[in-house]
């Protein structure tokens, strides 16, 4: 995608550090927007070291105001935005009877609104040919216990997908999700060594056997972002191992 004009929010880290790589190597202008500016600049610098060209702005997508600066700050910088990744998120697994409503709210507030905003303030400033792609979960299809806020998000998004596909087809942008399971991530290391997941159980009930890698999602992301990709909207492409097939026990 030589060119084109790509956010990634949560591109610091993560899957979307990832994501950001892999756009980049394919001559793609970057904007990683992250929380924090420091992570967000320094993602960017050392995708300008490689070659490419790449800026870092903070971006709270909590906060539609930020949303809107962040569409803005990229127009004036590149002059045009063709995609958007949405890749930030966060995981903090609490029993449902004592889960604190700060909690719940902090967890949509992030996942299911955050990616609302954020795709709404971007698309306001696309051009027809656009792309949208959502980062959600086999938890949008799939419930886990400790998990109800996470889940309840991720099938949000899932359906947020969907709507937005249909009603900005006539603007020419489309809009997909990718969803993947288990990612060996920092943050997933982290759930590991809290004992939130079990790493031997997880891999043995993907039926290819392993956790996914960034890469792995960073290559759906890719494919769906693509012109390959110029007649398919409206679809959650699930990069799981087989996990969501896997019916037996």
């Amino acid at each position: 995608m030589p060119n084109k004009v790509i956010v990634v929010s949560g591109g610091a880290g993560g899957i979307g550090s990832q994501v950001s790589d892999h756009l980049s190597r394919e001559g793609a202008n970057l904007v990683i927007a992250d929380l924090h500016a420091r992570e967000a600049q320094a993602k960017a610098a050392q995708i300008e070291a490689q070659g490419a060209q790449a800026i870092g702005l903070a971006c709270d997508l909590a906060n539609p105001a930020d949303c809107s600066a962040l569409a803005e700050q990229t127009i004036e910088k590149f002059g045009r935005l063709d995609g958007i990744v949405n890749c930030a998120g966060i995981s903090k697994p609490h029993d449902s009877l004592t889960l604190p409503p700060a909690e719940w709210a902090r967890m949509i507030d992030v996942q299911l609104s955050g990616a609302f905003y954020f795709a709404q303030a971007c698309a306001r400033k696309m051009s027809p040919g656009a792309a949208i792609v959502f980062i959600t979960s086999t938890n949008a299809e799939a419930a886990f216990p400790r998990r109800a806020a996470y889940c309840c998000a991720k099938a949000g998004v899932a359906m947020l997908t969907k709507v937005l596909a249909i009603e900005w087809a006539e603007k020419g942008i489309r809009v997909n999700a990718v969803g993947p399971a288990y990612v060996a991530t920092e943050m997933t290391r982290r759930n590991i060594a809290a004992g939130n997941v079990d790493e031997a159980q997880i891999k043995a009930r993907i039926p290819l056997g392993r956790l996914a890698q960034p890469a792995d999602v960073a290559d759906a992301v890719s494919f769906l972002l693509s012109d390959k990709a110029s007649f398919i909207t409206g679809q959650s492409l699930y990069v799981d191992g087989g996990w969501l097939a896997y019916g037996y026990f």
